[in-house]
């Protein structure tokens, strides 16, 4: 089975990462994709980060009517802060048949140079790169890159937060239930801006 793995915060899910997730399917021979919270990203502070267990349930809310897509906690019995190239790493172990494509923005493309053991990753993975706005995507290390034109929202995570914090809506930012989870939860009202 062909899987694409799109990694991230997902503080919280948003329409954005939902659209791009049903692009790609459409687009490419990749016949599911795993949303895989990361409970510590390396790159981001966790102080602004709700807990991974809420996210997780978030993402779960999003995609449940959707077989194609699967939220998963796979980083979270693994060390943090969570590196992609350990998380592949468990994954090759625990499912050999199954066949890893990495989803992920210009942005983080542009990134990762940075990486742990981007040398590794670049070696052995395909990765599907969707453009950002204000992030050219340049492959400049020899990757089995695709660059796709995916439909682009300019939502953000950060920019929901925002929202919350200061008392507007977010209605069609984020799927229904996730507007409804988060309004009964309170969640993001109370975190500090980052």
């Amino acid at each position: 089975m062909r899987i694409g793995l799109y990694f991230g915060s997902f503080n919280p899910i948003h329409t954005g990462h939902l659209i791009i997730a049903n692009h790609v399917l459409n687009e490419t021979d990749l016949q599911k994709i795993w949303f895989v919270i990361s409970p510590q990203n390396p790159f981001k502070p966790s102080s602004s980060l709700l807990n991974e267990y809420d996210r997780f349930h978030f993402v779960q809310k999003a995609v449940e009517e959707d077989n194609r897509l699967k939220a998963s906690n796979i980083e979270f019995s693994l060390p943090k802060p969570s590196y992609t190239s350990h998380t592949l790493s468990y994954l090759a172990d625990k499912y050999p048949s199954f066949g890893f494509t990495i989803i992920m923005g210009s942005d983080s493309f542009q990134n990762l140079p940075n990486w742990k053991n981007a040398e590794a990753i670049i070696s052995n993975y395909s990765i599907i790169v969707y453009q950002r706005l204000g992030f050219e995507a340049k492959d400049a290390m020899g990757a089995k890159v695709e660059f796709m034109k995916a439909p682009l929202l300019d939502i953000s995570a950060t920019h929901i937060r925002e929202c919350i914090q200061q008392g507007k809506s977010i209605k069609y930012l984020v799927p229904k239930v996730i507007e409804e989870e988060i309004e009964k939860s309170s969640f993001y009202k109370k975190l500090h801006k980052k």
